[in-house]
């Protein structure tokens, strides 16, 4: 017996606990499964380099699935004043984020979750954490899958986090899986956009085309409990000799509020569709008085209002917020020769925009179809502005006529960047301005470059006007181009560059005894 149990304690020191064995298998490549063959393959003198760097690959991917990596940076408000809603409580947070190698980099899924971080931010809540897992797919269940659920899960209850945000357009089935693992509530990528959208709206038409983006979202995602909601007696249970068996549920609880939804969406739509006249008779003035316009669209948060504001001098809102600018909003300029033109503020554009918003606002992307020249400006301190030109262009692309429009590449806050950025700017997109509405850097160039583009009038027009005509004249240096004004005994000779109305116009006006009145169209 003692010698037996000598050699029970001899073994049970030379057994490890299996976790312990899990550890030093990861730390030293040379044990494991994967490490024993390994060793035999190097005894048999046959493993090749390319069986060892497919190892090391399929070690790294083993360890990256393992373990969530936690993003550094987030939650991180330079002006508390940016959000709304400070007096309260701020909901806080957890961003959860899944990338692959295949579709994306590091680099790119951390700026992600840094850019929804500023979207949770902007729409009222503090971000405690943010964390990121490499696999190959998200989870068809959970999205990170069940043990890192659990985790998150963990990481929730220790800061005390209300919610979860995922940055995806997240099934409901994923939703609600998450959330009975989790116990808090999970928001997607979208919703945090609707939300903030609806914060900003401000004109009836703004507030009615979030309010149908928000229920083409919301529609698909409500959760009903089944029968016992029910709300009325089917089949032919109103009968009074029925008789037993022909009572149905009836209508339950969320198809009473799918009906209620489509019937309000239908209702909004309609609205819309009514509002859309008021916008015609704007921009059809514009087109009658020959006023060209200039729409300015970009990235959100780029800076686009603050260099409106520059162009232009309004005191239009700026706010270092994203979406700041909901509702179109037209300002007048005038050029260096007198003539005046518009430009068109947009709403501003972001990655993976939900095309719920898309469809809402195509009655507000409209100005940009129709505008005589693009401004498309991009933050030049973001760590890659060329990936928001490229999301930009996404949305730009689906809009009638854009492709046709001349465009001027325009990089806002040079005041934020170095040297060496501005030299790659300047090297890959050497047609760019590099700008700051801040400082007013480069803004006189850009205003010339804009005024140079700006489509000129078709009808060459020269006619002897009276004296009484100055209201007219004053009308061609603020709508056309005025070559040459002489004024002469018997009235004022006018020869101008205008639209075929003010052509008109003037001919009405001419002396009628002057035989040079004349106007010839596209000379």
């Amino acid at each position: 017996m003692p010698e037996q149990e000598e050699v029970s304690a001899t073994q049970d020191h030379n057994v490890q606990p299996t976790s312990q064995r899990q550890e030093t298998e990861r730390d030293e490549p040379g044990t494991g499964v994967l490490g024993e063959r390994s060793d035999v393959l190097l005894d048999q003198h046959e493993r090749t380099d390319v069986y060892a760097e497919r190892d090391d690959e399929l070690w790294r991917e083993r360890e990256s699935r393992n373990q969530l990596k936690h993003v550094t940076g987030l939650g991180e408000l330079h002006d508390v004043t940016e959000v709304e809603y400070r007096k309260i409580r701020l909901e806080r947070v957890v961003l959860v984020g899944v990338w692959s190698s295949r579709d994306t980099t590091l680099t790119q899924a951390e700026e992600s979750l840094r850019e929804l971080a500023a979207l949770a931010e902007t729409a009222g809540a503090q971000v405690v954490d943010g964390v990121l897992q490499h696999r190959s797919r998200p989870d068809s269940a959970t999205y990170v899958g069940s043990g890192k659920a659990k985790e998150i899960a963990d990481i929730v209850a220790v800061n005390e986090a209300d919610t979860i945000i995922v940055d995806a357009d997240l099934p409901p089935s994923q939703r609600r899986a998450l959330e009975d693992v989790t116990r808090v509530k999970v928001v997607d990528r979208t919703a945090v956009i609707l939300d903030i959208f609806a914060q900003h709206a401000q004109s009836r038409e703004g507030k009615a085309q979030v309010e149908l983006a928000q229920l083409q979202y919301m529609l698909p995602r409500l959760r009903g409990w089944g029968a016992a909601l029910s709300r009325q007696a089917g089949g032919r249970a109103a009968g009074a000799d029925a008789g037993i068996g022909s009572r149905g549920p009836g209508e339950t609880k969320i198809e009473m509020d799918r009906r209620v939804i489509r019937t309000r969406i239908a209702r909004l739509r309609k609205q819309i569709a009514q509002m859309a006249p008021s916008r015609q008779v704007k921009r059809g003035s514009r087109r009658r008085t020959g006023l060209p316009t200039v729409a300015v669209v970009g990235y959100t948060n780029a800076g686009k209002s603050s260099l409106t504001n520059r162009l232009t001098g309004s005191s239009e809102l700026v706010e270092n917020a994203l979406f700041a600018t909901l509702d179109t909003a037209v300002r007048r300029a005038q050029s260096a020769d007198g003539r005046r033109y518009a430009y068109v503020d947009t709403v501003g554009f972001v990655r993976r925009l939900p095309t719920q918003l898309v469809e809402a606002f195509k009655s507000t992307l409209e100005e940009v179809g129709e505008a005589d020249l693009i401004v498309h400006v991009v933050d030049s301190s973001h760590p890659d502005p060329f990936s928001q030109i490229d999301a930009v262009n996404d949305v730009l692309k689906d809009i009638d006529g854009v492709g046709e429009i001349p465009t001027l590449t325009v990089f806002n806050k040079a005041d934020l960047i170095d040297n060496a950025k501005r030299e790659r700017i300047a090297s890959l997109m050497p047609d760019a301005f590099i700008v700051s509405s801040a400082s007013g850097e480069g803004i006189d160039t850009l205003r010339e470059s804009v005024e140079g583009l700006l489509p000129r009038p078709d009808v060459q027009v020269e006619a002897l006007l009276p004296y009484t005509a100055g209201s007219l004249i004053n009308r061609i240096r603020e709508f056309g181009e005025l070559t040459a004004l002489d004024y002469r005994d018997t009235g004022i000779a006018v020869i101008a560059r205008v639209d075929d109305r003010l052509a008109a116009r003037i001919m009405d006006e001419a002396l009628p005894d002057e035989p040079d009145n004349r106007a010839l169209e596209g000379e």
